[in-house]
């Protein structure tokens, strides 16, 4: 075939093409390269695995139903099982940006495989009617999206969002006894305990955690068996339910095949309801890493109230200064799967009639969506949050010369006067106890006890 020691010449159902010598695909793929040459992004790595499983998992049944020969499934299975361990990921060369249903990826992997499974055999395997058997691509990429969100959400994300939050939880626990001042509008407010502050952080990616997982059995229904329109056809009947079964003992998780597969291969719901769950924890992160920025601001002439590990020099100009370089890095995160989302729920859109025709970009974002998600959260956890230090006489300073301490004495001196005890203190620049003491007639143990900002964190009555 050869005619050339850099290119061999290939054909499919269009003609003859050439194809690089080294390369393991085959016309089909060669024609993606050749026509899409758009971003140079290529399949992620986590998309190939599940492509991977997904043909290893088609090739055992096919065997089983006694529609492929036992010797050809196995060198399929051992093929498609090396392009899912990552063997051969310099060998899916088509652009994200490709035809809409994903043909080209799938057929990139068909071609591959076959030419693995020829080579171990020892004899010809074909790319459709042998690799591909009982699928079509229609089915096999809404399947490989399923499949490729649930491994990195559960084996990547959710662990990284518990170890997240327990570092938090244990941040909490540690500064327990920090009464610091609470902020609204960003102007200062009642005070509240650290562990209160970094507890509401806790609990927003806990409940971020339980709205992805909440998605998940909807993630774990594969639209496989629906080939070309979702009635099956080219497919045994329980092609699917079999397929599934297997790739659930291959992976531990427990995938099914869809109720429905006319709106598996027209809609990608699950897709866009999970992009919407990372979101809100992109969400979450964002306001975590932005309240860590204005407590480390400064360290003069901003808050200051604590300092996040020094991690690299600030500035090429400014000696000495240290930014906080790891929470920009997690709102940078947080932006990009924002943006994710709103691709995702643009292509979501896009199942006209049979098939929804943006697959390739879904898969690609909502697999970064949840890689980044998962980086970002292990990064802030350790590189942030574990190590940052309390600057306890600056809290206790500004602490003492709060006004709003006053509201506590609402109850006891009205609101009209409490406002103006505030307005004294803060325009002459005085502890709000001593404003209090001159003005109100409580005896000064009366008003310690009531403005003790501990006791304020509490909540409740004054009395």
């Amino acid at each position: 075939m050869s005619d050339s020691d850099d290119y061999r010449i290939e054909h499919d159902s269009m003609g003859e093409l050439r194809v690089p010598a080294h390369a393991l695909w085959g016309a089909q793929t060669q024609r993606a390269v050749e026509n899409f040459p758009i971003s140079g992004l290529r399949m992620p790595r986590a998309f190939i695995q599940a492509l991977g499983l997904v043909k290893a998992a088609c090739a055992r049944v096919n065997a089983e139903l006694g529609l492929l020969d036992a010797a050809v499934a196995e060198a399929i299975v051992e093929a498609a099982e090396a392009v899912a361990r990552g063997e051969h990921d310099d060998q899916f060369p088509v652009d994200v940006f490709q035809t809409g249903s994903g043909t080209s990826s799938n057929m990139n992997a068909n071609e591959v495989i076959a030419r693995l499974a020829s080579e171990r055999l020892g004899g010809p395997v074909h790319p459709n009617d042998q690799v591909n058997r009982s699928q079509s691509s229609n089915d096999v990429i809404p399947t490989v999206i399923h499949v490729s969100a649930c491994l990195r959400i559960e084996q990547d994300l959710i662990p990284a969002l518990d170890h997240l939050e327990r570092i938090i939880r244990q941040r909490a626990a540690e500064l327990d006894g920090v009464v610091t001042t609470g902020r609204t509008h960003l102007m200062d407010a009642m005070p509240i305990r650290l562990s209160q502050e970094l507890g509401g952080w806790a609990s927003q990616i806990a409940y971020g955690r339980q709205r992805i997982e909440s998605t998940l059995p909807r993630l774990r229904e594969l639209a496989i068996g629906g080939t070309a329109v979702g009635t099956g056809i080219n497919a045994p009947e329980d092609f699917g339910q079999r397929v599934a079964a297997v790739l659930a003992q291959m992976t531990g998780i427990p995938f099914v095949r869809k109720p429905d597969l006319f709106e598996a291969l027209s809609a990608q719901d699950a897709a866009v309801e999970a992009s919407g769950q990372l979101r809100v924890i992109a969400v979450g992160l964002m306001k975590i890493a932005n309240d860590l920025r204005l407590m480390n601001s400064g360290p003069l002439a901003g808050i200051g109230e604590i300092a996040l590990p020094a991690l690299q020099p600030g500035s090429s100009i400014m000696p000495g200064k240290v930014n906080p370089v790891i929470p920009e890095a997690v709102c940078m995160v947080a932006a990009q799967v924002m943006g994710n989302d709103a691709t995702i729920g643009i292509a979501g859109q896009a199942g006209n009639f049979q098939l929804n025709v943006m697959l390739p970009v879904i898969a690609y974002n909502l697999i970064q969506s949840i890689e980044l998600l998962s980086h970002a959260s292990a990064v802030l956890a350790d590189k942030a949050i574990h190590g940052f230090t309390v600057n306890l006489e600056r809290i206790q300073n500004a602490l003492e010369m709060n006004p709003i301490l006053v509201t506590a004495l609402n109850p006891v001196i009205g609101y009209e006067l409490g406002a103006a005890i505030a307005k004294k203190a803060y325009a002459e620049g005085r502890p709000i106890i001593e404003v209090a003491a001159e003005t109100t007639g409580l005896d000064r143990e009366e008003l310690e006890r009531i403005l003790d900002p501990a006791r304020l964190t509490q909540g409740g009555i004054t009395k």
